[in-house]
């Protein structure tokens, strides 16, 4: 699959996958004209073109996974402006990248959902991670590590390179799972999914971890009761709103692979995200769950977990975590990614026109 792609000179390129990307011109400033109506001078019009990348993270194939997009350059954009981008995208998370404000750091990064700031979010730092390889923004080496500044700290991600291209990216957290405390009604869980109580999987208890964003993990017994969950968003908000951890991860096990693989769904309303196709915070988190289980084994732990399916975007997200003396010790979340597409977006100066309107 190929994709056309016109940048604001009027040129245009073919670029295919794993193919070396070109970068567009830079797009000047400009001065627009306003209305005869408006008594707002020109000058709140003036235009600056921002480049942004978009890429589908935890997957390796265009239309998969998880919904990027990445502001390399975000120098000089205010908290309310990158705000406003975010909720245009109106994906999952939205990354902006400023240069490092520590001797360790990389990039700093800052995570938007559509209505708020993260301190912490897995598929946009694997994300980034990608588009940074990709553009030739830090050096390409076969394996690298970079580290992200984020809310929650540095953020270690190692890429992995094939040539000249990014094949796989991981984070390691920096914030080892803590739990949650709260305590939840199954009754009430279940109303919220839409489920009977006696849907859950027994003696797998609903708890609450967070490796800096916190996630309810709720495990279920099959792929059929997770395919038939539907949030009722009037209970989740009188239920569960105003709880500390009030993102669901509702999870299956794989009964061929029960000890190393999953199936899952997220919900974040409270983010402003009905439904995740594919969430590597939440997936660091699920390590202090799976940890503490019986069944996990002292050392290295792998598993898989495909999440995204329901929302036609299959997602493969690998998760790992050292447990040494019942303790988890060390937790890595990583995947593939590929590119979508790049372009400019032009970004008022001043106000918007969203503020203008309303002063008039």
């Amino acid at each position: 699959m190929r994709i056309l792609s016109t940048n604001t000179d009027g040129q245009s390129e073919f670029q295919a996958w794993g193919e070396t990307v070109r970068l567009v011109g830079t797009c000047t400033q400009k001065r627009v004209s306003v209305n005869q109506e408006s008594s707002v001078t020109a000058s709140a019009w003036r235009r600056e073109c921002q480049s942004y990348y978009t890429a589908d993270v935890f997957s390796d194939r265009i239309f998969g996974g998880n919904p990027l997009a990445v502001f390399p350059e975000a120098s000089g954009l205010t908290h309310t402006q990158m705000q406003k981008i975010a909720a245009e995208f109106n994906f999952s998370e939205t990354v902006f990248v400023f240069p490092p404000e520590t001797p360790q750091g990389t990039k700093k990064v800052r995570i938007f959902t559509p209505s708020t700031e993260l301190p912490f979010a897995g598929h946009p730092t694997v994300g980034t991670a990608y588009i940074l390889a990709l553009i030739g923004a830090i050096p390409p080496h076969q394996e690298t590590t970079i580290y992200l500044e984020e809310g929650v700290g540095l953020v270690p991600v190692k890429i992995l390179m094939d040539g000249e291209k990014p094949v796989y990216s991981e984070l390691k957290v920096a914030q080892l799972p803590e739990l949650v405390t709260d305590t939840y009604a199954l009754d009430d869980l279940a109303a919220i999914l839409s489920l009977s109580v006696a849907d859950f999987l027994p003696g797998y208890p609903p708890r609450a971890f967070s490796c800096g964003l916190p996630f309810l993990f709720i495990p279920v017994r099959n792929r059929d009761v997770l395919g038939k969950i539907k949030l009722n968003l009037s209970l989740w908000s009188s239920l569960l709103g105003q709880s500390p951890a009030n993102s669901l991860f509702v999870c299956c096990f794989d009964p061929e692979s029960p000890q190393s693989r999953l199936y899952g769904r997220m919900f974040a309303p409270g983010l402003g995200v009905m439904e995740d196709p594919a969430t590597g915070s939440a997936v660091a988190a699920l390590a202090g769950y799976l940890g503490g289980l019986e069944s996990s084994r002292e050392g290295m732990n792998q598993w898989t977990i495909i999440q995204g399916v329901e929302m036609g975007r299959p997602s493969t997200i690998q998760l790992k975590f050292q447990k040494n003396n019942r303790s988890i010790t060390e937790v890595s979340v990583g995947g593939a990614s590929v590119l979508v597409c790049q372009g400019k977006m032009i970004i008022p100066d001043g106000e918007t026109k969203s503020d203008i309107n309303r002063s008039l």
